[in-house]
C-alpha cells in the first residue's frame, strides 16, 4: 500500500480525516505518507485538543517563531529556553484553514498558569502573529466571547481573512470595532454560527452579517441563565425560557431576511421573535430544538400556515401539535427526512402526526418518531404508503408493545425499509430475545442494519442474510446515519 499513487493515497486520507488515530499511526509509515498526513491534521489542529494536548500543540507552534521573538520570549521567560530551541520539521501553520481564537485563549491560559513569569500579552501577540499574515490563508473563523483584540489591523490580515467561508461567534461583549473591521474583509462568509447570550450581545456581528454576499447555512444557538434552586450561583445553561434580549434577536432574524433567498439550512434553538420562517422560500434543511415544553411560547409565523415548498428535511422537537402538523403538510410533499425527538404526545396528537406524514409525505426516507400501540394502524398506512422509506429511528416506550410493532414491520414494511434504530425509554429488562420475532422473520428481505439502545452486548452473532450489522445506539449520533 506504501506504493500507492501519491493522489490515490491523499483521497484514503481525506476519507480518515477524522479517524486521528489511524492518520498519527500512519504517519511513521514513509516520508511521503507523512507529507500527506500533516496537512490533513493541521487543516483544524483544533478539533482535538484536551488538556492534555494543549501543551504538546503549544510547543509546536511556538517553534515556528522567527528567532527574534525566540529572544524576546527567551527575556521573558528562560523556562521556554529548551522548547525554543526546537526547530520544527514543516511549517505547519500553513496548512492551518482554521482559526480558533477560543483555543489560542485556552493555550494562552495554560501558559500563564504554568509559567507564571510569562508576559502573556506579549506571548499572545507572538502567536496572533504567527497566524495572522501574508503567507497565511484561513477558510474558518471561530471568535469567542468578551473577544477585543483587532486582529484585523494586523498587518496581512485582508489576505488571510479574504476567502472565509464560516464563521463562528458567540455575540456576548465581542468588540464592537473587531466584527465591523472583520465585515470590510470577510465577505465571503456561507456557513454562520452564532452563540447569543441572555444579554450583552454585540449588535455588529449585524454588519458582518450584511457584508456576506451570499449566506447559505445559519445556526443560532440561544443561552438563557436559570437560577439554580438553593444556590445563588447563576448558572449559564441551554434552557430557552425565551428570557432573552429579544431587541437583539428581532434585528439579527431581521438581518438575516436580507439573504431570504440564499438560506437553505436553518437551526434555531428558540421560538423565532419575527416571522423569518415565511420568508426562507428556498430553505432545505430546519431545526426547531431545545425548545422547553414547559411554558406557553411565542411562535411567531409558525401557527399559521406556512409554507415551506423545498423543505428535505426536518428536525424539532416541538410540542405544539398545530405547529408541527403546520410544518409538514406545508412542504409540497418534499420531505424526506423527518426526525421528531422525544416528544411524548398523547394518543391523539401522535396519530395526528402519523396522518400528517402519511397524507404529505410520498417521498419520505428517514423518519425517526415515538411509537405508541393505540396508532398501530396509522403506522401501518404510512409503512405502506412511503414505499421510498429506507431508515426508520423507534422510540419506544413499552417492551410488551414490540411484538404487535414488529409483526406491522415484516408484514407492511416496503421493500426500501431496512435499517433500524430502536431507543427503548421502558425500565423492564432488554435483551435481544425480545427482537427475535423480528429478526424470525425477516428472512427473504434486505439484510437489516439495526440498532438498540440500551443493549446487554453487541456481540450476539445474527445470521449475516438477516441481520448485516448489529450495533448499540449512541443516543448522540446522527439520527439518519447508519
Amino acid at each position: 500500500m506504501s506504493e500507492l499513487n501519491k493522489d490515490i493515497l491523499y483521497l484514503i486520507f481525506e476519507e480518515l480525516q477524522d479517524d486521528i488515530k489511524t492518520l498519527y499511526s500512519s504517519l511513521s509509515v514513509n516520508k511521503t505518507w507523512c507529507e500527506l498526513i500533516v496537512p490533513i491534521l493541521w487543516r483544524n489542529p483544533w478539533k482535538f485538543l484536551t488538556n492534555r494536548s494543549e501543551i504538546l500543540l503549544f510547543n509546536v507552534i511556538i517553534s515556528h517563531l522567527s528567532d527574534e521573538s525566540k529572544n524576546n520570549l527567551m527575556i521573558q521567560d528562560n523556562d521556554l529556553f529548551k522548547i525554543l530551541l526546537q526547530k520544527p520539521l514543516f511549517n505547519y501553520i500553513s496548512f492551518c484553514r482554521h482559526l480558533n481564537l477560543n483555543s489560542i485563549d485556552l493555550i494562552i491560559y495554560f501558559i500563564e498558569r504554568n509559567y507564571s513569569k510569562s508576559n502573556i500579552s506579549v506571548i499572545k501577540n507572538e502567536i496572533l502573529n504567527l497566524f495572522i499574515n501574508e503567507n497565511t490563508r484561513f477558510t474558518h473563523l471561530y471568535i469567542p466571547q468578551n473577544f477585543d483584540y483587532q486582529i484585523y489591523l494586523i498587518p496581512g490580515a485582508k489576505r488571510c481573512f479574504s476567502e472565509i467561508v464560516f464563521l463562528s461567534c458567540n455575540t456576548n461583549r465581542v468588540n464592537g470595532n473587531v466584527l465591523i473591521g472583520l465585515a470590510e474583509i470577510c465577505q465571503s462568509i456561507k456557513e454562520l454560527e452564532l452563540t447569543i447570550e441572555p444579554s450583552n450581545n454585540s449588535y455588529e456581528i449585524i454588519k458582518l452579517i450584511d457584508a456576506s454576499k451570499k449566506l447559505i447555512n445559519v445556526r443560532l444557538k440561544i443561552i438563557d441563565t436559570v437560577v439554580i434552586l438553593c444556590t445563588s450561583i447563576y448558572y449559564p445553561i441551554l434552557n430557552n425560557l425565551y428570557d432573552i434580549e429579544e431587541s437583539f434577536h428581532i434585528i439579527l432574524e431581521n438581518s438575516l431576511m436580507r439573504h431570504a433567498h440564499t438560506i437553505q439550512y436553518f437551526k434555531i434553538e428558540a421560538p423565532p421573535a419575527t416571522k423569518i420562517l415565511s420568508t426562507l422560500v428556498n430553505l432545505k434543511r430546519l431545526e426547531l430544538s431545545k425548545i422547553n415544553h414547559n411554558i406557553k411560547l411565542k411562535f411567531n409565523g409558525l401557527e399559521n400556515n406556512i409554507s415551506l415548498p423545498s423543505l428535505q428535511i426536518l428536525k424539532t422537537d416541538i410540542f405544539q401539535i398545530n405547529i408541527l402538523r403546520n410544518l409538514i403538510v406545508n412542504t409540497n410533499g418534499s420531505l424526506t427526512k423527518i426526525s421528531i425527538d422525544y416528544i411524548f404526545h398523547n394518543k391523539t396528537d401522535n396519530e395526528n402526526i402519523i396522518k400528517a406524514i402519511n397524507q404529505s409525505c410520498p417521498n419520505l426516507m428517514f423518519l425517526k418518531l415515538v411509537f405508541k400501540i393505540e396508532n398501530i394502524l396509522e403506522l401501518e398506512k404510512l409503512l405502506i404508503k412511503c414505499q421510498y422509506l429506507n431508515g426508520f429511528y423507534f422510540h419506544i416506550l413499552n417492551l410488551l408493545d414490540l411484538d404487535k410493532l414488529f409483526e406491522v414491520l415484516t408484514r407492511s414494511s416496503p421493500t426500501s425499509l431496512f435499517k433500524f434504530k430502536f431507543n427503548i425509554t421502558s425500565h423492564e429488562q432488554i435483551t435481544l430475545v425480545s427482537f427475535k420475532l423480528l429478526i424470525n422473520n425477516w428472512k427473504g428481505r434486505h439484510p437489516m442494519l439495526l440498532q438498540i439502545y440500551p443493549c446487554e452486548s453487541t456481540d450476539y452473532l445474527f445470521d449475516s442474510e438477516i441481520v448485516k450489522r448489529f450495533d448499540y445506539l449512541q443516543i448522540n449520533s446522527e439520527d439518519f446515519e447508519w
